[in-house]
């Protein structure tokens, strides 16, 4: 017996029973309905149209049961999650994140600015809304937060024996809509991060949070993200050798999957970026490593990013030394390969 019950198909769902995984949901054997069917998933972009898009398919499901949905025609992140809410004809205000590959909340798994060709979308729905009040008792609430690339900051670590390790109701994958009141939709992590920051220690505040939404087969992972789930592991969905990724300048562009001297820069960059400001950002930590990549000094790096729209970050001097250091670790690693 399927997971889900079908329901009347759209142009844009396939309801192939073989589809359905007996488990999640997922496609079973790890491949996509694509490679199972033989069919090819390039399309020729329409003539008539000005903007070149890549005409890529990507399956997709609701992370809480659904059919599954075939997305293309996207050139940014705001536009996937417009196109998963017309596939399931929901507003796209619903969807708090994605994930690849895994209809858990796995913020390993979190889609950030690239998919690998064979990735499959898992969309988390809006849930439960909660109102908490918090004594900021610490200067640091052990927090980590992240954002969804279209309006939504939410929650992707939580530091073991924190404040708010100490809040049972405070999950990893929680929205934060509302702070004292005031809306955080629409704030980028970073501005989420900064006024949580500001509370003076001693004080009260308010959070307002929306939790995805779950079903019976849907189960979260470790608060602290230490271990990743069990299963499918490395082996199955993305094991393709391109991404789609998005570029900060607003284009998309297919390209070969980083290597892992890159891979590990990048994620140094990104522990950085958790450990001075509080958030977690790929997508910002592989724009940081585009900018220095090819640069022969921490003073070009520095200038580098003074011309970019990273500036805004007002990132100290100390800190660029600590990017920079980063950055070259990883070339030097690279090299002695």
């Amino acid at each position: 017996m399927p997971l889900f019950a079908k329901k009347v198909p759209k142009s844009a769902l396939t309801t192939d029973p073989a589809l359905y995984d007996n488990n999640n949901g997922t496609i079973p054997n790890g491949k996509t309905a694509t490679q199972q069917n033989g069919n090819s998933t390039l399309q020729k972009p329409a003539m008539e149209s000005n903007v070149t898009k890549p005409q890529l398919i990507f399956h997709c499901q609701l992370a809480h049961g659904s059919p599954t949905g075939l997305i293309t025609g996207f050139a940014s992140v705001r536009e996937l999650y417009k196109k998963i809410a017309e596939c399931y004809d929901i507003p796209a205000e619903e969807i708090l994140f994605c994930t690849l590959n895994s209809h858990k909340v796995d913020m390993s798994k979190l889609l950030g600015g690239q998919i690998g060709l064979d990735d499959f979308i898992f969309a988390h729905r809006k849930g439960q809304p909660k109102e908490i009040e918090i004594q900021k008792t610490e200067d640091a609430l052990g927090l980590t937060i992240t954002d969804n690339g279209a309006g939504f900051a939410f929650i992707k670590r939580i530091k073991e024996g924190s404040i708010i390790d100490c809040i049972e109701h405070i999950l990893v994958g929680d929205h934060i809509e509302k702070l004292n009141g005031e809306s955080m939709v629409g704030k980028r992590h970073y501005e989420v991060a900064r006024l949580l920051k500001e509370i003076p220690t001693g004080g009260t505040f308010t959070l307002r949070l929306v939790e995805p939404m779950r079903s019976g087969f849907q189960g979260i992972g470790p608060r602290s993200q230490s271990r990743l789930p069990s299963g499918r592991g490395g082996g199955g969905y993305g094991s393709g050798k391109e991404t789609l990724r998005f570029k900060a300048n607003g284009n998309v562009e297919i390209e070969d999957k980083f290597d892992d001297s890159t891979q590990a820069g990048i994620e140094a960059i990104n522990n950085l970026l958790e450990s001075f400001m509080g958030i977690n950002d790929a997508e910002l930590a592989t724009q940081i490593w585009d900018l220095g990549v090819d640069k022969t000094n921490s003073m070009d790096f520095a200038e580098a990013i003074d011309n970019s729209d990273l500036e805004s970050f007002g990132f100290t001097d100390d800190f660029i030394i600590e990017l920079w250091g980063a950055i070259t670790d990883a070339r030097r690693k690279k090299a002695h390969k």
